[in-house]
Protein backbone atom coordinates (compact mmCIF):
# COMPACT_ATOMS: atom_id res chain seq x y z
CA UNK A 1 0.00 0.00 0.00
CA UNK A 2 1.49 3.33 -1.05
CA UNK A 3 1.16 6.63 0.79
CA UNK A 4 -1.62 7.95 -1.47
CA UNK A 5 -3.70 4.81 -0.93
CA UNK A 6 -3.12 4.88 2.82
CA UNK A 7 -4.22 8.51 2.99
CA UNK A 8 -7.60 7.54 1.55
CA UNK A 9 -8.30 4.97 4.26
CA UNK A 10 -9.79 5.75 7.66
CA UNK A 11 -6.82 4.22 9.48
CA UNK A 12 -4.35 6.05 7.25
CA UNK A 13 -5.99 9.40 7.93
CA UNK A 14 -5.90 8.77 11.67
CA UNK A 15 -2.21 7.91 11.42
CA UNK A 16 -1.50 11.10 9.48
CA UNK A 17 -3.51 13.17 11.96
CA UNK A 18 -1.73 11.60 14.93
CA UNK A 19 1.79 11.82 13.52
CA UNK A 20 1.46 15.41 12.28
CA UNK A 21 -0.17 16.36 15.57
CA UNK A 22 2.74 15.03 17.61
CA UNK A 23 5.25 16.77 15.34
CA UNK A 24 3.33 20.04 15.76
CA UNK A 25 3.37 19.58 19.55
CA UNK A 26 7.15 19.35 19.30
CA UNK A 27 7.20 22.58 17.31
CA UNK A 28 4.96 24.32 19.85
CA UNK A 29 7.29 23.28 22.69
CA UNK A 30 10.29 24.66 20.80
CA UNK A 31 8.43 27.85 19.90
CA UNK A 32 7.45 28.51 23.51
CA UNK A 33 10.99 27.82 24.71
CA UNK A 34 12.38 30.36 22.26
CA UNK A 35 9.73 32.91 23.19
CA UNK A 36 10.84 32.84 26.82
CA UNK A 37 13.99 34.64 25.67
CA UNK A 38 11.74 37.72 25.69
CA UNK A 39 12.30 37.72 29.45
CA UNK A 40 16.07 37.84 28.88
CA UNK A 41 15.83 41.19 27.10
CA UNK A 42 15.89 42.58 23.56
CA UNK A 43 19.45 41.63 22.70
CA UNK A 44 19.00 37.95 23.55
CA UNK A 45 15.64 37.68 21.81
CA UNK A 46 16.62 39.63 18.68
CA UNK A 47 19.86 37.64 18.36
CA UNK A 48 17.84 34.44 18.60
CA UNK A 49 15.41 35.64 15.92
CA UNK A 50 18.30 36.72 13.69
CA UNK A 51 19.95 33.31 14.11
CA UNK A 52 16.77 31.53 13.00
CA UNK A 53 16.20 33.87 10.06
CA UNK A 54 19.76 33.44 8.76
CA UNK A 55 20.38 29.77 9.59
CA UNK A 56 22.32 28.26 6.67
CA UNK A 57 22.14 31.66 4.92
CA UNK A 58 18.35 31.71 5.25
CA UNK A 59 17.85 28.25 3.73
CA UNK A 60 17.24 26.68 7.14
CA UNK A 61 14.27 28.92 7.85
CA UNK A 62 12.79 28.39 4.39
CA UNK A 63 13.03 24.61 4.75
CA UNK A 64 11.52 24.78 8.24
CA UNK A 65 8.66 27.00 7.06
CA UNK A 66 7.85 24.71 4.13
CA UNK A 67 7.89 21.74 6.50
CA UNK A 68 5.56 23.52 8.92
CA UNK A 69 3.15 24.46 6.13
CA UNK A 70 3.02 20.81 5.05
CA UNK A 71 2.49 19.71 8.66
CA UNK A 72 -0.28 22.23 9.37
CA UNK A 73 -2.15 21.52 6.13
CA UNK A 74 -1.76 17.74 6.47
CA UNK A 75 -2.96 17.87 10.07
CA UNK A 76 -5.91 20.10 9.16
CA UNK A 77 -6.92 17.91 6.19
CA UNK A 78 -6.60 14.58 8.00
CA UNK A 79 -8.23 15.96 11.14
CA UNK A 80 -11.23 17.16 9.16
CA UNK A 81 -11.52 13.80 7.39
CA UNK A 82 -11.47 11.94 10.71
CA UNK A 83 -14.09 14.30 12.14
CA UNK A 84 -16.24 13.99 9.01
CA UNK A 85 -16.14 10.19 9.14
CA UNK A 86 -17.25 10.24 12.77
CA UNK A 87 -19.99 12.75 12.01
CA UNK A 88 -21.36 10.65 9.14
CA UNK A 89 -21.23 7.50 11.27
CA UNK A 90 -23.07 9.26 14.09
CA UNK A 91 -25.83 10.42 11.74
CA UNK A 92 -26.10 7.00 10.16
CA UNK A 93 -26.34 5.18 13.47
CA UNK A 94 -28.51 7.85 15.13
CA UNK A 95 -26.11 8.01 18.04
CA UNK A 96 -27.15 10.05 21.06
CA UNK A 97 -24.39 12.33 22.44
CA UNK A 98 -23.21 11.35 25.90
CA UNK A 99 -20.31 10.05 27.89
CA UNK A 100 -18.76 7.46 25.61
CA UNK A 101 -16.70 5.97 28.46
CA UNK A 102 -13.65 3.81 27.97
CA UNK A 103 -11.00 5.04 25.61
CA UNK A 104 -13.14 7.62 23.85
CA UNK A 105 -12.97 10.04 26.81
CA UNK A 106 -15.62 12.28 25.28
CA UNK A 107 -15.41 15.81 26.70
CA UNK A 108 -15.80 19.45 25.74
CA UNK A 109 -12.25 19.30 24.43
CA UNK A 110 -12.90 16.27 22.21
CA UNK A 111 -16.24 17.48 20.85
CA UNK A 112 -14.85 20.88 19.88
CA UNK A 113 -11.65 19.65 18.21
CA UNK A 114 -12.77 20.71 14.73
CA UNK A 115 -13.74 24.24 15.73
CA UNK A 116 -10.73 24.83 17.94
CA UNK A 117 -8.54 23.48 15.13
CA UNK A 118 -10.07 25.84 12.56
CA UNK A 119 -9.61 28.85 14.83
CA UNK A 120 -6.03 27.84 15.66
CA UNK A 121 -5.19 27.49 11.97
CA UNK A 122 -6.64 30.94 11.28
CA UNK A 123 -4.65 32.28 14.22
CA UNK A 124 -1.40 30.83 12.85
CA UNK A 125 -1.97 32.63 9.54
CA UNK A 126 -2.60 35.92 11.35
CA UNK A 127 0.31 35.37 13.74
CA UNK A 128 2.73 34.94 10.84
CA UNK A 129 1.31 37.96 9.03
CA UNK A 130 1.59 40.07 12.17
CA UNK A 131 5.08 39.19 13.36
CA UNK A 132 6.88 37.91 10.26
CA UNK A 133 5.49 40.21 7.59
CA UNK A 134 4.61 43.16 9.84
CA UNK A 135 1.05 43.62 8.61
CA UNK A 136 0.57 46.01 11.55
CA UNK A 137 3.21 48.74 11.72
CA UNK A 138 4.43 49.26 15.28
CA UNK A 139 7.03 51.83 14.26
CA UNK A 140 9.96 49.64 15.26
CA UNK A 141 12.82 50.11 12.83
CA UNK A 142 15.71 47.78 12.15
CA UNK A 143 18.97 48.46 13.98
CA UNK A 144 22.61 47.96 13.05
CA UNK A 145 24.36 45.60 15.47
CA UNK A 146 28.09 45.21 14.81
CA UNK A 147 27.52 46.20 11.20
CA UNK A 148 24.63 43.77 10.76
CA UNK A 149 21.06 44.97 10.16
CA UNK A 150 18.77 43.32 12.68
CA UNK A 151 15.00 43.57 13.07
CA UNK A 152 13.83 44.71 16.50
CA UNK A 153 11.34 41.87 16.85
CA UNK A 154 11.47 42.32 20.62
CA UNK A 155 10.06 45.83 20.24
CA UNK A 156 7.35 44.62 17.86
CA UNK A 157 6.22 41.96 20.33
CA UNK A 158 6.31 44.36 23.28
CA UNK A 159 4.34 47.07 21.47
CA UNK A 160 1.76 44.49 20.39
CA UNK A 161 1.15 43.02 23.84
CA UNK A 162 1.17 46.41 25.53
CA UNK A 163 -2.30 46.75 23.98
CA UNK A 164 -5.15 45.07 25.90
CA UNK A 165 -6.98 44.03 22.71
CA UNK A 166 -4.11 41.95 21.35
CA UNK A 167 -3.23 40.53 24.75
CA UNK A 168 -6.84 39.47 25.26
CA UNK A 169 -7.05 37.84 21.84
CA UNK A 170 -3.82 35.92 22.32
CA UNK A 171 -4.81 34.75 25.81
CA UNK A 172 -8.13 33.40 24.51
CA UNK A 173 -6.44 31.62 21.61
CA UNK A 174 -3.80 30.08 23.88
CA UNK A 175 -6.47 28.78 26.25
CA UNK A 176 -8.09 27.25 23.17
CA UNK A 177 -4.75 25.66 22.30
CA UNK A 178 -4.74 24.07 25.73
CA UNK A 179 -8.21 22.62 25.12
CA UNK A 180 -7.13 21.30 21.71
CA UNK A 181 -4.06 19.61 23.19
CA UNK A 182 -5.99 18.28 26.20
CA UNK A 183 -7.68 15.77 23.90
CA UNK A 184 -5.39 15.83 20.87
CA UNK A 185 -2.08 15.01 22.54
CA UNK A 186 -3.13 11.67 24.02
CA UNK A 187 -5.47 10.70 21.17
CA UNK A 188 -2.56 11.12 18.73
CA UNK A 189 -0.82 8.17 20.41
CA UNK A 190 -4.05 6.20 20.29
CA UNK A 191 -4.55 6.99 16.59
CA UNK A 192 -1.07 5.67 15.87
CA UNK A 193 -1.72 2.47 17.82
CA UNK A 194 0.82 3.37 20.51
CA UNK A 195 -1.58 3.51 23.46
CA UNK A 196 -2.94 0.27 24.90
CA UNK A 197 -4.99 -0.21 28.06
CA UNK A 198 -1.83 -0.47 30.15
CA UNK A 199 -0.14 2.74 29.02
CA UNK A 200 -3.13 4.90 28.05
CA UNK A 201 -3.84 6.26 31.57
CA UNK A 202 -0.22 7.40 31.94
CA UNK A 203 -0.12 8.85 28.43
CA UNK A 204 -3.36 10.71 29.11
CA UNK A 205 -2.03 12.23 32.34
CA UNK A 206 1.21 13.31 30.66
CA UNK A 207 -0.75 14.79 27.74
CA UNK A 208 -3.04 16.73 30.08
CA UNK A 209 -0.06 18.03 32.04
CA UNK A 210 1.63 19.09 28.80
CA UNK A 211 -1.53 20.86 27.61
CA UNK A 212 -1.73 22.84 30.85
CA UNK A 213 1.98 23.75 30.86
CA UNK A 214 1.93 24.94 27.24
CA UNK A 215 -1.29 26.92 27.65
CA UNK A 216 -0.06 28.56 30.86
CA UNK A 217 3.31 29.32 29.29
CA UNK A 218 1.82 30.96 26.22
CA UNK A 219 -0.67 32.90 28.35
CA UNK A 220 2.01 34.04 30.80
CA UNK A 221 4.20 35.77 28.21
CA UNK A 222 1.71 38.27 26.70
CA UNK A 223 0.14 38.80 30.11
CA UNK A 224 3.52 39.60 31.69
CA UNK A 225 4.37 42.02 28.90
CA UNK A 226 1.00 43.74 29.29
CA UNK A 227 1.24 44.04 33.08
CA UNK A 228 4.87 45.19 33.03
CA UNK A 229 4.69 47.02 29.70
CA UNK A 230 6.58 50.06 31.01
CA UNK A 231 9.56 47.89 31.91
CA UNK A 232 9.57 46.04 28.59
CA UNK A 233 9.19 49.27 26.60
CA UNK A 234 12.05 50.85 28.54
CA UNK A 235 14.25 47.86 27.68
CA UNK A 236 13.31 48.18 24.01
CA UNK A 237 14.02 51.93 23.97
CA UNK A 238 17.37 51.42 25.68
CA UNK A 239 18.27 48.79 23.09
CA UNK A 240 17.33 51.10 20.20
CA UNK A 241 19.34 53.98 21.65
CA UNK A 242 22.33 51.73 22.16
CA UNK A 243 22.49 51.01 18.44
Amino acid sequence: MNLATAAQSSIGRKLISGLTGLLLVGFVIGHLTGNFLLLAGPEAFNNYAYFLEHLFHGAGLIIAEIGLIVLFLSHAWSGFQVWNNKWNARKKNYEVPGDAGGKSKKSVSSTTMLWSGVLLLAFVVWHVAQFKFGIIDTGNRAVMVDGVEMRNLYGIVVDTFAQPLWTGIYVIIMVMLGFHLWHGAWSAFQSMGLANDLYLPTITKVAHFLAIVLAVGFVALPTSIFVFSNHFKAESDKYMQQY
